[in-house]
């Protein structure tokens, strides 16, 4: 079971956007993808065939999963995450701090 999944709310704990929050847009192996972390610009050929203008476009580049932390809404603080098993044998990721049920489905 993964520690962070896709739509978690994270905040950033190491490198230049440090202390900064956002959604996980995508997982990709130990590297994620979150909306107003990491920016880039890229320079863009127009692609008339495809009807995309050219020019500098800025988007959103992965950062390690390492670098970000899960964001504990009730202390509005980065918190760890740990793993659970309930009586009916489903594990669910719960707060380290709080021992709080991060999503419980059913």
């Amino acid at each position: 079971m993964r520690k962070i999944k896709k739509n978690d709310d994270v905040i950033v704990i190491a490198g230049k956007d440090k202390g900064s929050r956002g959604n996980v847009l995508r997982v990709l192996g130990d590297r994620l993808l979150v909306s107003g972390v990491n920016k880039a610009k890229k320079h863009q050929k127009p692609n008339p065939v495809k009807g995309e203008t050219g020019g500098v476009v800025e988007m959103e580049m992965s950062i390690h999963i390492s670098n970000v932390a899960i964001y504990n809404a009730a202390t509005k603080k980065a918190d760890r995450v740990g793993i659970k098993s309930l009586e009916d044998s489903r594990k669910v990721r719960v707060f380290k701090s709080s021992g709080e049920a991060i999503d419980v489905k059913g």
